[in-house]
């Protein structure tokens, strides 16, 4: 199995912006979405910090981080509910994204 991230490198920081909208974001990926921020910058000529670029080259609207946070919500709870087991902000994330912005 191929990594998710082997021939979309950008869809990783679009993971983590999910995964931030909805307080999820661990602290490594955190520090490693920020240490990249020149990168991104120079690479997508945008300018901002890491979830700012990302934002701006999904084109993502200013009230999509609160929206994903109610889908979240009543997500999780229906999950937790059907599967006794709590979800998994990281499997969210990923189909989230997969089913919404076809895997950036």
């Amino acid at each position: 199995m191929s990594d998710r991230y082997d021939d979309k490198p950008f869809l990783r920081y679009v993971d983590a912006w999910v995964l931030n909208a909805i307080g999820a974001l661990d602290e490594p990926t955190r520090a490693y979405c920020v240490a990249m921020e020149p990168q991104l910058r120079q690479s997508l000529g945008k300018t901002g910090s890491w979830d700012a670029i990302v934002a701006q080259q999904m084109n993502f609207p200013p009230e999509l981080p609160e929206q994903i946070r109610r889908i979240w919500a009543d997500g999780q709870a229906k999950f937790e509910q059907a599967n006794g087991r709590p979800a998994d902000p990281v499997q969210f994330a990923m189909i989230f994204v997969d089913r919404n912005f076809g895997r950036a």
